[in-house]
């Protein structure tokens, strides 16, 4: 009977829908029966889904925690995730991951090193002379308004503002001083300028590897605990290295 049932379709006609009729184009376009099958699977689907989510809720445990719900925000109706600082920049992140800490304690060790002999060369008389001088003296009563500092110090009253390189009145005559033309003097200020970005750089680079250099050696403690985890205190950040508390242990 079935295969009859099959036969007896083989040379029926095709069904086609009808299109939309001219006088209803402007209604736009007439829903096919697949059109409608889209739409119908689409609404059961959500309605699925509400249920799902009703019975998950009535079920749910009012005691129920995790991490996510004070990791995330609702904000204008829109789910956002909370950022959270990143431990280690990707600078510190390729070190770490492709050196060890010998290299860089010897990478930190040259660059304090290097630190050193820049501030043996600069001496940071600039750094001395921004800083305000708060040298007190004391006098008798009544020499306040007479008191003068330049004739105090025996010096030139424009050189009361530095605190190194202030010769004496009466050393200014055995110094002999050479003549410098501003073209000399202007090198010698930018080669100076120079030397004190460079320093500012290597300070900061030293810096750098500190934090590396901790996060890594505290890395190599918590591997080497099996018995009680610490606790840690402070987090880590990409200036400085995370802090923990380590349980005393008496050995016997």
């Amino acid at each position: 009977m079935s295969s009859w049932k099959k036969a007896a379709k083989a040379n029926q006609k095709t069904h086609k829908e009808r299109h939309q009729p001219n006088s209803r184009r402007h209604l736009g376009l007439l829903e096919k029966k697949k059109d409608y099958k889209r739409r119908a699977d689409d609404y059961h689907e959500k309605g699925e889904t509400l249920k799902l989510l009703r019975k998950r809720t009535l079920d749910k445990n009012p005691d129920e925690f995790y991490f996510h719900m004070i990791n995330s925000r609702v904000k204008g109706g829109v789910h956002h995730e909370l950022k959270k600082e990143e431990e280690d920049s990707p600078a510190q992140l390729k070190l770490m991951q492709t050196q060890d800490i010998r290299y860089i304690n010897m990478k930190r060790t040259m660059e304090s090193r290097r630190i050193d002999r820049l501030q043996s060369e600069l001496h940071m008389t600039d750094v001395a002379d921004s800083t305000p001088n708060t040298h007190i003296f004391f006098v008798d009563e009544g020499e306040e308004k007479d008191f003068d500092v330049a004739k105090r110090l025996d010096t030139h009253p424009k050189l009361l503002g530095r605190k190194s390189n202030r010769p004496r009145l009466s050393d200014l005559d055995k110094i002999k001083i050479p003549l410098i033309d501003s073209e000399t003097s202007k090198a010698m200020i930018g080669s100076r300028k120079k030397k004190y970005k460079e320093m500012a750089k290597r300070i900061e680079r030293e810096k750098e590897l500190m934090v590396i250099q901790q996060k890594m050696e505290i890395k190599r403690h918590l591997q080497s605990i099996n018995q009680i985890k610490p606790k840690r205190i402070k987090k880590g950040t990409k200036h400085s290295a995370p802090v923990y508390e380590f349980q005393y242990v008496r050995k016997k």
